[in-house]
C-alpha cells in the first residue's frame, strides 16, 4: 500500500472493469442466483451494530451476507462505507462489491488466522502483517512508536487490520466511521472507510478508468489487481 506509479491501461482491462463496478446496494435482486465467494469463517454470529448514520437495510446485509459468504459484520461496514461515499463522494462510485474483493484478499473479511468479528466489528485476535524487514519482497520500513502501539513490533513496521494498513496510509486515510470517537484500523468501520478513501484518492472514478490504478495504488502489483477484481466481479453477479 501506500505507492504510486503510472500505469497504461488496455482496453481489455477497462471492459473488465465495466463488469466489475456495475452493482448497486439497492440492485440486489431477491430471486438471483447465490454466488460461492471465497469462504470466510467467522467464530460465531454477531448482530448488526448501531450507530452509523448510514444504515443499509438489515435484511439486504443478512442475505447478501449468506449468499457470498461473508461475515454479515463485515457485510454491514462494506454497505455503510458504500452509503457514506455516495454521500461524501459521489464522483467516485465506489460500490461495496470492491471493498469486499479488497477486503477478502487482505484478511478475509477479518477472519484471517481463525479470527472473528465481534459486534463491534473488530476481529477477536488482531491480524498482522509479517514485519517489512527487506526480506521476503518487502520494503524495508522501520517502527515508529505510533506504529508499534498498532502492532506490538518496536523494530520494523506491519501492516494491520482487516484492510492491512500501514501506519503511514492511516495517517493520511484513516477514519473514525462508526462514531466511537477513535479511527481504528482494528476495526472494520472504520478501516473499510479508510479504504475507501484509498481508492477514492486523486479524485478517482472507480465506474470505469480509475479503477485499475485506485486498486494497483493500494498495493502496486497487477497480480493483486486481477485477484481483487476476480472477487469483487464474483460478488456483483
Amino acid at each position: 500500500m501506500d505507492r504510486t506509479r503510472i500505469i497504461v491501461l488496455g482496453a481489455a482491462a477497462l471492459a473488465t472493469v465495466a463488469i466489475v463496478v456495475a452493482w448497486l446496494v439497492i440492485d440486489r435482486s431477491d430471486d438471483a442466483d447465490p454466488i460461492s465467494g471465497p469462504p470466510a469463517e467467522q467464530a460465531e454470529e454477531v448482530p448488526l451494530a448501531a450507530g452509523s448514520t448510514t444504515e443499509p437495510d438489515e435484511d439486504w446485509v443478512t442475505r447478501t451476507a449468506a449468499d457470498r459468504q461473508i461475515p454479515v459484520r463485515a457485510m454491514q461496514a462494506y454497505a455503510r462505507t458504500e452509503i457514506s461515499q455516495r454521500e461524501s463522494a459521489p464522483a467516485c462510485n465506489l460500490r461495496w462489491n470492491t471493498l469486499a474483493g479488497v477486503g477478502s484478499v487482505e484478511s478475509a473479511h477479518g477472519t484471517l488466522g481463525g479470527a472473528g468479528l465481534d459486534a463491534a466489528g473488530v476481529p477477536s485476535r488482531r491480524i498482522i502483517g509479517p514485519p517489512l524487514n527487506g526480506e521476503n519482497g518487502t520494503r524495508a520500513i522501520e517502527a515508529t512508536k505510533e506504529s508499534t502501539a498498532l502492532h506490538g513490533d518496536e523494530q520494523w513496521d506491519r501492516a494491520v487490520g482487516p484492510f492491512q494498513f500501514l501506519t503511514s496510509s492511516w495517517d493520511l486515510y484513516g477514519a473514525d466511521a462508526d462514531g466511537d470517537g477513535r479511527a481504528d484500523p482494528h476495526d472494520i468501520d472504520d478501516a473499510a472507510l479508510g479504504a475507501a478513501r484509498h481508492l477514492c484518492a486523486k479524485e478517482r472514478d472507480l465506474a470505469g478508468a480509475g479503477w485499475v490504478p485506485a486498486v494497483f495504488a493500494y498495493n502496486n502489483s497487477m497480480a493483486y489487481v486481477e485477484k481483487v477484481r476476480g472477487i469483487a466481479d464474483s460478488y456483483a453477479k
